[in-house]
């Protein structure tokens, strides 16, 4: 990766270091957890169509390989993320499922891709990590076709996914050292502001940039509940740096501040998110709307 003032650098440490470790070995939890927002995001692309389409921030690759899937066996896929541990993960599942895919380990925000090489761009939770977003949209601005069409699943307001922070809440009164969100810094919540996207996409170059709040029902088997907690997210990148007392006591405490989201055997939450569509044309200008 080129060192620049905008690279980023804090994220490709923490994505090629225990995050993405931890993503990595939760890939299967992870996946069926988030099945429900995949499902969402693949069923925009046009079914049987011989198109070029580029995953960013694709992770361990779940969401690549059933864009392949979808667009079937004329289509050209690729994914991008900024984690080699991701990436491997994601290309041993195309040498196992023999899809016709392929990954790039590098950070989309200024890779040299091919001019106008893509004619859908999507993401599943992958667009929210950019140092400089707007150079970001505008290095994939210029990977898309003049008729490319974007569409992002990012997550709305922490207010609005109370999941999602229980665990750092509960912990923080035990774990002082864990880290305090920032709005709109780089993280799970930077795209929560929908005014703040539209901006950063028509600077980019975007055009008629929609957003559509979206509530999708996901569920978590109660048996990886604690796994999921104690390895992922702010609270599972200091949990193991703590004395075997402490992390029994913050891991009890933080079980039971989730036990509003347990019924039965199974952990219910609903993923709060925005469904974001844009278009590389004005219209009028060789966009088109499927």
């Amino acid at each position: 990766m080129h060192t620049t003032p905008h690279t980023n650098e804090e994220q490709a440490a923490l994505w090629n270091g225990t995050a993405g470790q931890a993503w990595v070995r939760a890939q299967a939890l992870l996946d069926a957890m988030l099945q429900p927002v995949e499902d969402h995001l693949i069923a925009q692309l046009p079914a049987a169509s011989a198109e070029h389409l580029l995953d960013i921030g694709c992770g361990t690759g779940s969401t690549t390989l059933a864009a392949a899937r979808r667009l079937g066996p004329g289509s050209r896929c690729v994914g991008i993320d900024i984690s080699a541990p991701m990436t491997a993960a994601a290309q041993a599942r195309v040498a196992q499922r023999h899809i016709p895919a392929r990954f790039i380990c590098a950070d989309a925000q200024t890779h040299t891709f091919e001019p106008a090489a893509f004619d859908r761009l999507i993401s599943r939770f992958g667009v929210m990590f950019f140092a400089d977003p707007v150079a970001a949209f505008t290095t994939l601005r210029r990977a898309a076709t003049d008729r490319g069409q974007l569409h992002l699943l990012t997550w709305r307001s922490p207010a609005e996914n109370p999941f999602m922070t229980t665990a750092e809440r509960a912990a923080a009164p035990l774990l002082p050292q864990l880290p305090v969100r920032q709005p709109e810094a780089p993280g799970q919540f930077a795209f929560a502001d929908s005014a703040r996207v539209t901006r950063i996409l028509q600077a980019s170059g975007w055009h008629t940039v929609e957003h559509q709040a979206v509530d999708l029902d996901c569920v978590l088997p109660e048996s990886d509940l604690v796994a999921y907690f104690t390895q992922l997210g702010p609270l599972g990148r200091v949990l193991g740096s703590v004395d075997a007392a402490l992390r029994e006591r913050v891991t009890q405490t933080v079980r039971a501040a989730f036990e509003p989201f347990v019924k039965g055997d199974e952990v219910r939450l609903t993923a709060a998110c925005w469904n974001v569509t844009a278009s590389a044309a004005a219209t009028g200008e060789g966009a088109h709307h499927d």
